[in-house]
């Protein structure tokens, strides 16, 4: 179990006490169209209703969003509200997180509800994801039209999620000729037209470069979710030489995305390998020192990612837990931090 800090307990007690579905509206306690004052920035006080709340004038712009912007979360176990308020309170608080981008799949009814609710009550944003697995089936239909039922549904859910991925890696997968991915995305975002919640694929370089470049889907998403994984490149060693491994992969997303706003979403180094995480170079090194040096080198290139197109690289830590990935997480397995980790959100 997770040794959470004793804020983010009080913070859970809080919600449980006073119900996250009280009747009494509260007052703004600032003013919302003040440009730096806007969900999910970080002194962002979420109210307890949606009701009178302005979409078009909420959301921070997505061009201020740079650096560490919070963790990839693996909802696999379909964890409960109570779990997930506790955890996205830590990832909130702890670590001064804007956002949670979630991994894996939960086929619980309701269970995107409980994200809202975990999410709203900690004042996370949450990268929604449309999970294909990696089985070949076609359950990804329907993952997605339950999404889209409870983003329609849910009243807090526009006012959470920052956007939808169509992912993990579809392209690299094989899961649909470029063609057909690229129809996805632009069906999806017809959907969610009304809404506001944009699009995205979760993908690697390697994924749409393999398929010419995939210049369609590209040209179709509303903003880049990039995968950054530098441990599996045939030329990588360890992680404090990888930065020209980064600035490659971002040099092409550069040079092809259209000037479109960018994020390392499914983004780390493994402390450990396993049968399904194996390096492409025999002098690729895992341990938890190189995966703290990978972090330590993005917060490094805080002022560098900063200058790339629309405001700059914000930045997740992919995993949360070595519990929802064996060997990626921040946490062990014990709940413990396998090193200190507080990158900057700004510079």
């Amino acid at each position: 179990m997770l040794k959470l800090p004793l804020f983010v307990l009080l913070n859970a007690l809080t919600v449980f006490y006073f119900g996250w579905a009280s009747s009494v509206a509260i007052e703004l306690p600032r003013d919302i169209s003040s440009l730096d004052y806007c969900f999910p920035a970080l002194d962002f006080q979420t109210p307890l209703l949606v009701d009178g709340l302005d979409p078009n004038n909420w959301w921070c712009d997505p061009s201020t969003e740079y650096a560490f912007v919070g963790f990839s979360y693996e909802v696999t176990a379909c964890q409960s509200l109570a779990q997930l308020i506790l955890e996205f309170g830590d990832i909130r608080h702890h670590f001064n997180s804007r956002y949670v981008r979630l991994y894996g799949a939960c086929d619980r009814q309701g269970f995107y509800d409980d994200i809202i609710e975990a999410a709203w009550v900690n004042t996370l944003g949450v990268h929604a994801l449309i999970w294909f697995g990696f089985d070949g089936t076609d359950q990804w239909i329907g993952r997605r039209d339950t999404l889209f039922a409870t983003l329609h549904s849910n009243p807090r859910a526009r006012f959470v999620t920052r956007g939808v991925q169509f992912g993990s890696e579809p392209l690299y997968d094989n899961v649909l000729p470029h063609a057909e991915l690229a129809a996805q995305v632009i069906a999806a975002k017809a959907n969610l037209s009304d809404l506001n919640i944009p699009v995205t694929v979760s993908e690697l370089a390697y994924g749409y470069q393999e398929r010419g470049g995939a210049q369609d889907v590209l040209n179709a998403l509303d903003y880049i979710n990039i995968h950054m994984l530098p441990f599996f490149d045939q030329t990588a060693s360890i992680a404090n030489a990888s930065w020209p491994l980064v600035e490659t992969d971002l040099n092409w997303f550069i040079s092809h995305g259209n000037g479109k706003k960018m994020y390392f979403d499914e983004n780390g180094w493994p402390s450990v390998t396993s049968p399904s995480v194996q390096p492409n170079s025999p002098l690729a090194v895992a341990n938890v020192q190189n995966e703290h040096d990978y972090f330590a080198l993005l917060d490094s290139k805080c002022e560098t990612l900063k200058q790339v197109v629309d405001g700059g690289i914000g930045w997740f830590a992919h995993i949360y837990s070595d519990n929802q990935e064996p060997g990626y997480g921040i946490y062990d397995t014990q709940g413990n931090m396998k090193f200190h980790f507080q990158p900057r959100t700004h510079c």
